[in-house]
């Protein structure tokens, strides 16, 4: 028996030509699990087989896009991979199995880049972490004016996996912000390139459904073949083997020593307070100074 919509972690609708996959836990900021990371696979092949859908679009239900992977979910992770075990001393871990569990979720975003059609994403709140995994697979990005991306997880436990900040942005700004992890504003991410279009949050939507429909007075072969191209350029870099080692060093980061105790912290401290402590220094995030936005406090639902 279907989940009611309600209760479905993602919800794929299509409408006037169009394919929306919404991520729906805005009660848990979005945040990414198994059933999320599968539901958005699932629905970019149910939209790449659909005759009546000519582009789609990729949002999070509620005031954030998503907040990254949700470090707080007892839900399991599936890996397509297998091996026989041993019992392994404190502190040791398997790169391959860790590889395997991780490679399989950028497999799953890289759908976004693989899909023949055009996927339009928009970030309207945060995205913040494993999100920008997610999102800058997409091909065009549409930005709320009052938004926020970033990869916080630069300054402790995490690496990017798809890294497409490097091919999406130059060197100088691809280092400015995976060294420090810093948040990006809209206007920020609109002048270097980072994203297409940055809109009102009351009219975003709107603006990239309209944007979306358009696609459908160009066949959809056209579509394909410009698309294949431009991603074949980014292939010829090396785009691939950055991701191989992305997603392994994101493994290593981990699995230090600095990763082990930070994450004691959850239990020591609090995830909220231990996600304070990270972003402190760089007043950005939930430790960004304002004088009230009580929807944009994303500690303790980030990474």
């Amino acid at each position: 028996m279907p989940q009611p919509m309600a209760e479905q972690p993602v919800i794929y609708d299509e409408r006037d030509g169009i394919a929306i996959i919404t991520i729906n836990r805005p009660d848990k900021k979005n945040t990414l699990t198994e059933s999320v990371v599968q539901g958005i696979a699932d629905g970019i092949d149910q939209a790449t087989r659909s005759p009546q859908v000519a582009a789609i679009v990729l949002r999070g239900a509620g005031d954030t896009f998503t907040a990254g992977y949700d470090l707080t979910s007892k839900e399991r992770w599936d890996t397509p991979y297998g091996a026989p075990t041993v019992e392994a001393r404190k502190g040791a871990w398997d790169p391959v199995r860790d590889m395997q569990f991780m490679g399989n979720n950028v497999r799953r975003f890289m759908k976004i880049w693989e899909c023949p059609k055009p996927v339009l994403g928009e970030i309207r709140g945060w995205a913040v972490g494993g999100a920008t995994d997610l999102v800058l697979c997409c091909d065009l990005l549409f930005m709320a004016s009052d938004a926020h991306i970033g990869y916080a997880p630069s300054r402790i436990y995490g690496t990017p996996t798809t890294m497409m900040w490097v091919y999406r942005l130059g060197l100088e700004h691809a280092k400015q912000f995976l060294l420090t992890g810093r948040a990006i504003d809209a206007e920020t991410a609109l002048r270097i390139g980072l994203v297409s279009y940055v809109e009102e949050p009351e009219k975003l939507s709107a603006m990239v459904e309209a944007e979306a429909r358009r696609f459908r007075h160009i066949p959809a072969n056209q579509l394909a073949l410009n698309k294949l191209l431009v991603n074949q350029a980014f292939e010829n870099m090396g785009l691939r083997t950055t991701q191989m080692l992305g997603t392994f060093f994101d493994g290593v980061t981990r699995h230090t020593e600095e990763a082990y105790r930070w994450v004691e912290g959850f239990e020591e401290k609090g995830f909220r307070e231990v996600i304070r402590e990270r972003d402190r220094p760089w007043q950005d995030y939930g430790e960004r100074p304002r004088p009230s936005a009580p929807n944009n406090d994303i500690a303790g639902k980030e990474d």
